[in-house]
């Protein structure tokens, strides 16, 4: 007999991010920041980079997990490294839940919780946040407990939207959400106060916190990330993932990094510095423009704003070397370096003042 493809996956396509050189980047929340010149880091990376790989890593990622917990205050025996946050997704949704559990989603957010759940045959349920883009706690309850949902995962602050769901309303959520849930605070480092919960993860058996090292820390090309939880959920997930899951170099490199919270520290202050620029630019100069609805207030490293011909305007941008996300009817900026940021906005202003 033939193989068949299962129906979940006949339809899937590969990932495909945007190819080609173009000058300006600014389309998948990245630092701008290269680790590997600065002088701060420079011994430390050649250092890290120097590892015997005849042998297998260690199987625990013993050293980035205590960098990491040196860094965020939260004890190792509650962390469980991955291969990026997109392997601890997947992770959570293949070993946590069983097959057919449902796992809510926001329409507005990162895509890939919905991937990961279709491939490990959970039931999808999605919901919207409206017009305004924001997390309405008594809403999600009602919709939890109507659903009888088994897990709800989201990012805070949102990727897109840039919005977030302040401390207090996880708080309510952790204690009245009969379900696991799974706060995704890869943006947190750039809120203007941090609104975390990683505090409560050893007191809150409900929930797991995931943070990456790809976007303040700038890692993005080691693919490292952290799933912070209790230690019955942490080794649940020790367990489930695969042996030697965190390759060496990745592991040298990430806990050299972690292990020097002054640089990180210069490096976020210099992102926020960047995308307070970019905002205040992109105000100033089309709060009042007929092609721009709406410019959303940023507690991340990107701006996203409602612009009446978004697809235009990307295109646009793109045939003059500039790449961003076009996501419907928004954009979704990364904040670059002075330089970016300046081409970017006059590209936009010449972009809307050519139009009718």
């Amino acid at each position: 007999m033939a193989y068949t493809l299962p129906d979940k996956i006949k339809n899937m396509t590969p990932y495909d991010p945007v190819s080609g050189e173009y000058p300006v980047r600014l389309d998948a929340n990245e630092s701008f920041f290269s680790l590997d010149e600065l002088p701060e880091l420079s011994s430390l990376l050649q250092q890290a980079l120097r590892q015997p790989l005849n042998r297998y890593p260690d199987p625990a990622a013993a050293g980035p997990c205590r960098a990491f917990s040196a860094l965020y205050g939260v004890p190792e025996r509650c962390l469980t490294a991955g291969n990026g946050s997109d392997e601890l997704i997947s992770l959570i949704c293949g070993s946590l839940l069983p097959k057919g559990a449902k796992l809510l989603t926001f329409a507005e957010d990162f895509s890939m919780y919905r991937f990961y759940g279709e491939i490990c045959e959970l039931q999808n349920v999605t919901i919207s946040k409206g017009d305004g883009l924001t997390i309405d706690v008594d809403a999600l309850l009602k919709t939890i407990a109507r659903e009888k949902a088994d897990a709800l995962i989201f990012s805070n602050p949102c990727n897109p939207t840039s919005l977030l769901l302040g401390r207090e309303g996880m708080l309510r959520l952790l204690r009245e959400a009969p379900c696991l849930i799974v706060a995704d605070e890869a943006y947190m480092e750039f809120c203007s106060e941090s609104q975390s919960v990683l505090d409560m993860v050893e007191r809150c058996g409900n929930l797991i916190v995931l943070k990456t090292c790809s976007k303040a820390i700038g890692l993005a090309g080691i693919r490292l990330g952290f799933a912070a939880a209790g230690e019955e959920i942490t080794r649940a997930l020790r367990a489930a993932k695969s042996p030697y899951n965190v390759n060496a170099l990745t592991q040298a490199v990430g806990q050299a990094v972690l292990s020097r919270p002054d640089v990180l520290q210069k490096c976020r202050d210099a992102i926020v510095a960047s995308r307070r620029a970019l905002q205040r630019g992109l105000e100033e100069r089309f709060g009042s423009c007929q092609a721009v609805e709406t410019i959303y207030p940023s507690e991340t490293n990107f701006v996203y704003m409602k612009v009446k011909d978004a697809a235009g305007a990307y295109e646009a941008l793109k045939q003059r070397g500039i790449i961003i996300r076009c996501m419907g009817s928004f954009l979704r900026i990364t904040a670059g370096t002075e330089e970016e940021n300046g081409r970017l906005l006059a590209a936009l202003n010449e972009i809307w003042r050519e139009q009718p």
